[in-house]
Parts: structure tokens; C-alpha cells; sequence
């Protein structure tokens, strides 16, 4: 089975960021879209998926999805937006 991570824009303009083991992503944002989760995303619907990528395992998968957790907003965007050279700039210490 299919293991994804993701990142969906909330109606209020917030990310949020999950894992999900199943076939299809598609499936996993319409469970957010009709509530089938008392979670994050529930008074933020409805979701629209923005990036999504498929692994082979569930622990590579949630391995991805807590770094991503962990990012700044603008680094999700640059993510996002496929800008890497912004990424890595945005990843560097101060």
C-alpha cells in the first residue's frame, strides 16, 4: 500500500501537514473536506492539497512529514513553490 506525505492550504490560509497510508491521496483530502476528523483541519475546511509525495514505507513517510512540521512558513513556501536555492537559504543558522 501507498504511503503519503502531504501538505494542504486550510480556508484560513494555514498549512497543515500529515502522513497517510492508503492508494489514493485524494481519498485522505476529502476525509479532511468532510470532517471525518475531530483534528487540526476541522473548523479549517475546506482543504485544497498543494504538494504531495508518495513513499514505500509509513516510517520513511512520517520520517518527512516531522521535518516538514518542523519548518518555518516560508520555508514550506519556497518547498512548495519548488524554489531549493530559497530552501536552502532559508535553512542555514543565523
Amino acid at each position: 500500500m501507498a504511503c503519503w506525505v502531504y501538505i494542504v492550504k486550510c480556508r484560513n490560509g494555514e498549512y497543515y501537514t500529515g502522513s497517510y497510508r492508503g492508494k489514493w491521496i485524494d481519498d485522505r483530502i476529502g476525509e479532511h473536506n468532510d470532517g471525518k476528523y475531530k483534528g487540526y483541519t476541522f473548523n479549517r475546511r475546506p482543504v485544497t492539497l498543494i504538494w504531495a509525495e508518495e513513499f514505500q514505507s509509513i516510517k520513511d513517510a512520517i520520517g518527512v512529514e516531522r521535518q516538514i512540521k518542523g519548518w518555518s512558513r516560508r520555508k514550506k513556501d519556497a518547498f512548495i513553490k519548488g524554489d531549493f536555492d530559497l530552501l536552502a537559504q532559508y535553512s542555514k543558522r543565523p
